[in-house]
This record gives C-alpha cells, structure tokens and sequence, in this order.
C-alpha cells in the first residue's frame, strides 16, 4: 500500500479553529476516520472541509498524478481562505496535515466512514463497492456521492445494504452548503443518523431523500431546468445569456441554468439527466441532441474553455 504524507503549508478553509473545537464536541457520536474515494474536484472537496472539521482522512485515487492534482486543489483552496482571512495559517497546516494520500484501496480498511466520489458510472461505483465491502469493517458506513444513481442500486453488490447510503454534496465544497442524504430501499436509520453526523460536522446543512428516485431531489430538479433550458436555446428560441437572465431576475435563481451546466461540466449534467431518463423513462428527463453534441466535441463548460458560453 502506498499511503504519503502530503507537505502542509499555508492555507484556508472555512471553518475556524473555534468552530472545529465545537464539532470536536460531538465526541463518540461522530466518528474521526475517514475515508475519501476519488480526488477530483468532488472528493478533494469532501476531503478538505472534514480535515478542517478535524477528521483523519485518507485521500485514495489510482494514480499518484491524480492524487496531486487533488492536493494541490486543496491547497490552493485553502490558500483562498488564508488570503481573505477566513482563516488562520495555524489552522490551515493543521488540516493539511491530518489528510493522507494513497493509490490503494486498503487505505480505507480501518475508517469508520467512507466516501466515494468516482464517475458517475454504476459499473465502476460497483467494483468499488464490492472491494470496500470485503474490505472495511462490519460497523463501517459506506456512502456514495452520486448525484443521479440510486443507492439501492449501488448498495445492491455488498452484503451490507443497510449501511450504504447516498451522500450528495454540491460543487464548489468549501462553499457550498447543503448535502442531501439518500436512502437505500434497506439503510437503516442508524446508518443515515451516523452520515448526517458526520456532514453536519462539517458545517453542512442536510435534507433527507426518503424514497430512493434516480436524481433524488436537487438533481432531479437542476436536470428538469437545464434539459428546457437547452431544448429553448437550440431551438432558437432565446439566446443562453437571455435564458439565464430570465431565471435569474424572474425567479431569483443567483446563476443561470446553462451558466449552472457550465460550471458543473456539461458532461456531467449529461449523465446525470440521462441516468435520471433511463430509470424514470420521463421524456422531460431526455437529454438533447445538443448537449450530446456538445460533449462529443469536448464543449464540457469552463473546464474546457467552451460550452454554452466561451471562457
């Protein structure tokens, strides 16, 4: 197993050091292990704001040049932090110091809780989930961070169905602040009480999705308004910039539905929608040929320089 210590310097997320002390509270309830699967923009994520709420967390990718992409995510992040004096460069090491890095799924055996937030594939959320099932402890909760697969699903291929459970939290970590909780046709109470725990630790406010539906509740909404929103700008109906400053100004809505897709990546609003389509057979689920187009091309949003908008 290759298990490193990352380098801690400077940094900042956005829980102060008062704050951590009070999650520390929480005491036997809430446990301190735990385990991330997957270092991209999500897990990194999820990875950052429990080593500021005072975890012990082990980071695990399959490739070391994953892994650095995702420490140097968090640490950038919470260099943000420590620059708009969010918090204390103390605090920022500290945190920086209780995450680890690994190539190897043993990392998680001893966690008490482990996350996964890998593509949004059920193929490879179960192989993951049939190793981790052999792999952790009896008492261990194993959560997912789909945003569109049903847990029931997901938790199909373990013996432990009861202690799988969704665990949804929203892009960009740091700062946003929900996570909607998920349960399986068999998680029990136990289980979503020890997940809502631990989010909550981590200064997330929680909502709790009591029927197992593909895209549960926040996805299930953004795809209905973005798979409109991109059906009226290919149709010529109204430009992107039009579309966005309708909801936002009409509704309230603080960005845009395609601005949303952009930054969320075009790509994975496309499975998300398509996943939600093939479960519910919804026609207003169905993706368009446009952003299929889209991601043929490579137009995935900011992260590739072009989607509904260029950047």
């Amino acid at each position: 197993m290759r298990v490193t210590n990352r380098p801690t310097r400077a940094a900042g997320p956005l829980l102060s050091a008062e704050e951590t002390e009070a999650n520390s509270a929480l005491g036997d309830v809430v446990a301190r292990k735990l385990a991330v699967i997957g270092a991209g923009l999500m897990g990194s994520g999820i990875a950052q704001v429990s080593a500021q709420a005072g975890w012990d967390v082990v980071l695990r990718d399959v490739t070391d040049a994953a892994l650095t992409r995702g420490t140097d995510g968090i640490k950038s992040s919470f260099d943000r932090f420590v620059a708009k004096g969010k918090l204390s460069t103390e605090d920022a090491e500290a945190a920086l110091g209780r995450i680890t890095t690994t190539t190897d799924l043993e990392g998680a055996a001893d966690a008490d809780i482990v996350v996964e937030a890998v593509f949004e594939q059920l193929d490879v959320k179960h192989e993951i989930f049939r190793t981790l099932d052999k792999l952790v402890r009896e008492d261990t909760v194993l959560a997912s961070n789909t945003s569109a697969i049903p847990i029931t699903k997901i938790a199909a291929v373990t013996e432990r169905p009861e202690r799988v459970v969704g665990a949804h939290f929203f892009s960009p970590v740091p700062m946003m602040q929900l996570c909607e909780l998920v349960r399986g046709y068999k998680t029990s109470d136990e289980t979503l009480a020890r997940t809502r725990e631990f989010a909550e630790s981590t200064g997330k406010t929680c909502i709790v999705v009591n029927r197992d539906v593909a895209g549960f509740v926040t996805t299930r909404l953004i795809s209905a308004l973005v798979v409109e929103a991109a059906k009226l700008y290919e149709s010529g109906v109204a430009t992107a910039e039009d579309i966005d400053l309708a909801c936002k100004l009409g509704f309230g809505h603080a960005m845009g539905p395609l601005t949303t897709a952009d930054l969320t990546g075009v790509d994975i609003l496309l499975h998300a929608t398509q996943n939600i389509y093939t479960e519910s057979q919804d026609e207003k689920f169905a993706p368009p040929e446009l952003m299929r187009r889209m991601v043929d091309a490579g137009d995935l949003g900011r992260k590739s320089g072009e989607g509904f908008y260029s950047y």
